[in-house]
């Protein structure tokens, strides 16, 4: 049986957020520890669709993230704290351009002594325009699911990949989202 790319992006982004609300019920039940709001980092990134050929489009924004009050110690040196974060940017094909801004929650691991960190989130994203040269997106609504990679230089330079896709979850007939790879440069507070 062959699932059209509507119900399969549909259900990848409804999957991703019933397990990122799932995790967030089971570790809340572990032992969370609350510090407070403070500003983790600040940045740029930019990148390409991860389908080349007529469908390739170009992203390029600029990021705040805030860390939330809470964190897990997961044992061993591990941990997986809270962050929000903001984004502000551009959107392109070879034909138009829409301005997008998302704002949304972000889970990251780490393990201690290691300049390696994991995440993953969803966000709620805003885009000024839906409908491209040879791609309709449905509606200015859309997600934001990724999952990245980061590297610390240093105590103060991060250096980022992050793989995201787009998509508006089915409140649109026209939902084929959109695969992007993004690269970034933050500075850590």
């Amino acid at each position: 049986m062959v699932i059209p790319t509507q119900y399969m992006n549909r259900r990848l982004s409804i999957g991703g957020l019933a397990a990122a609300l799932i995790l967030c019920a089971t570790l809340s039940r572990g032992a969370a520890f609350a510090d407070g709001f403070s500003l983790e980092s600040a940045g740029v990134r930019g990148g390409l669709s991860a389908n080349s050929g007529r469908d390739e489009f170009h992203e390029a924004e600029g990021f705040l993230n805030v860390n939330l009050p809470w964190h897990w110690s997961l044992g061993r040196r591990w941990n997986l704290k809270s962050r929000l974060d903001f984004s502000a940017g551009w959107l392109g094909d070879s034909t138009y351009n829409a301005a997008l801004g998302s704002l949304g929650p972000t889970l990251v691991l780490r393990r201690e002594g290691l300049p390696l960190s994991f995440e993953g989130g969803s966000s709620p994203t805003g885009l000024s325009r839906y409908q491209f040269e040879n791609k309709d997106l449905g509606t200015q609504f859309q997600f934001t699911s990724h999952v990245g990679l980061n590297f610390d230089v240093t105590k103060r330079i991060q250096i980022t990949y992050r793989f995201h896709h787009i998509s508006n979850a089915g409140l649109s007939s026209s939902n084929p989202g959109l695969n992007m790879h993004l690269f970034g440069i933050s500075f850590l507070f």
